[in-house]
């Protein structure tokens, strides 16, 4: 369906939260390390509940690595400092949906890599530094699965 990434994640119970939201929504959810966390955290294993094994998640020690995963998909940056709102994009299957971890957002390095297709922004009122990152994710996530309809990928064969 999607390429969730969440690149350095910090806080374990919003990648729990994200874990759960790849399960419901058949998106593939991918974690860019160093985590904040141990996949092994109560924290995290609480917040996805029994979803974790319905759930595709990759972990990526590097970029580059994420990179040779996902490409060559578009990818969308999600920043306060975007130029186009979430819902002026019309997504397509497979797309990337990219977030920072939960202090920091995304480093500059990153919404300057050429594989970024643009920086997108959700909106919110002003003075407000920005959402949590799993509500983000959820967000962004949500408004792409509602344009394909909410269709559903076929299950893997396997």
């Amino acid at each position: 369906m999607f390429h969730i990434v969440f690149v350095e994640p910090r806080i374990p119970p919003n990648t729990g939260s994200a874990i759960r939201m790849a399960a419901v929504t058949g998106s593939h959810l991918h974690l860019v390390e160093p985590l904040g966390f141990a996949m092994t955290d109560a924290k995290l294993r609480r917040a996805g509940l029994d979803y974790h094994d319905l759930a595709t998640v990759s972990i990526h020690p590097t970029l580059g690595q994420l990179w040779a995963a996902v490409l060559p998909a578009r990818v969308y940056a999600f920043t306060a400092g975007g130029h186009t709102s979430y819902a002026d994009i019309a997504y397509r299957r497979g797309d990337v949906l990219m977030f920072g971890s939960e202090p920091t957002g995304l480093a500059r390095e990153v919404l300057g890599d050429p594989n970024v297709t643009d920086l997108v922004r959700i909106p919110m009122v002003a003075g407000r530094r920005s959402l949590n990152l799993s509500n983000a994710s959820a967000i962004a996530t949500y408004e792409a699965w509602r344009q394909l309809g909410f269709a559903v990928a076929p299950p893997p064969e396997g």
